[in-house]
């Protein structure tokens, strides 16, 4: 992470300090309301998010294995699809489309968000079903509209016919005799993509550096504050950390979105109908990157899901500039993609 520590908290500190001595007018100046009005603004930020909490070295054999398998072909029924076929890493995790194609050229009912800065979600899944990224790997190798294959042992026959799968996983699980498993196959996929950070300027903002956002992009972190989208959207990944119900205020969300499926949410993992229309809250991370947006991918506009956002979840209309001003904040948050996911990469 590129951080430029305290660069601007210091440059206001001189220009607030350099006015001792002078007079009350100078102190007063424009520049000095500004930079005082910056330092509230970084103050309230940072009460709010954090910076992306450290992810997992990339380089150890396990998630060196892992890699090759998030790439891997073979994991599917047809030999054509792998990990990276839905959540592509070098388009930051996403395939742009509003529901993903399986191996039969079916489309599943959710959209395929991003395996960036996952690593630290509540869970994983729009329904939150698995707990963690280990968990949350094992689902589409085996599900019949995703990868196909018919079980675990199919897939573990698939690796297996590889030449060198069996040398790597005996380098990345030493203390086990026949290392080669469905639970060890997971278990390196999401070591993997524990490594999958994109820190972004507002994480240099986060640190001090009051320069890594423009004015608009300031402006439009105010909004974001004020307007109360840090009522779901916190922490480090600006999401991720809570499930939320799709129409909180005003409803159905269906009737905003023009979604085609009136999707239960949470409700159809745990059948508790207090779960219905609730989703995990998405992390804002790359957002600008990601479309189509929401958990049918229903949306392809990042203004127009703003705006769609602040009726249902908060019952406010924003005006165009304020559309546009959250959204060129949330530009902020894309990140650097990091070299070492890329296929090109320890291949």
């Amino acid at each position: 992470m590129k951080l430029r520590k305290f660069s601007g908290i210091l440059a206001a500190t001189i220009i607030l300090t350099a006015c001792n001595g002078e007079s009350k007018t100078e102190e007063k100046s424009e520049d000095n309301k500004a930079s005082r009005a910056d330092l509230a603004l970084h103050k309230e930020a940072t009460s709010f998010f954090q910076t992306l909490p450290e992810p997992k070295p990339f380089g150890s054999a396990i998630t060196q294995l892992g890699k090759k398998l998030y790439y891997e072909n073979a994991l599917s029924v047809n030999g054509k699809l792998s990990c990276n076929s839905c959540h592509l890493l070098d388009n930051f995790g996403v395939d742009n489309e509003p529901t993903s194609p399986g191996h039969n050229d079916i489309r599943g009912e959710r959209n395929s968000p991003t395996v960036y800065n996952a690593y630290f979600h509540i869970a994983q899944f729009w329904d939150g079903r698995a707990a963690d990224l280990k968990e949350q790997a094992a689902g589409p190798v085996l599900n019949p509209v995703e990868m196909g294959m018919p079980d675990s042992n199919a897939a573990v026959s698939s690796i297996k016919k590889i030449k060198d799968y069996v040398k790597y996983f005996k380098i990345a699980f030493p203390e086990e005799e026949n290392p080669v498993t469905y639970d060890n196959i997971t278990e390196a996929i999401g070591e993997f993509e524990k490594t999958l950070a994109t820190p972004a300027p507002f994480d240099d903002y986060l640190e001090g550096d009051l320069t890594a956002l423009n004015d608009n992009q300031k402006k439009g972190l105010s909004l974001f504050i004020e307007k109360g989208c840090i009522t779901c959207h916190m922490g480090g990944g600006l999401g991720g950390s809570m499930y939320q119900k799709f129409g909180l205020v005003k409803g159905p969300y269906w009737e905003y979105t023009g979604s085609e499926l009136q999707d239960k949410g949470r409700e159809s993992f745990t059948g508790n109908e207090a779960d219905r229309y609730f989703f995990k809250v998405p992390s804002l991370r790359n957002v600008a990157k990601t479309a189509p947006y929401f958990h049918d991918g229903s949306v392809e506009d990042l203004g127009e899901a703003i705006k769609i956002m602040s009726v249902t979840q908060l019952g406010k209309e924003l005006t165009n500039e304020e559309v546009n001003n959250i959204k060129a904040f949330l530009k902020s948050l894309t990140g650097e993609i990091p070299e070492h996911a890329l296929l090109a990469e320890n291949s």
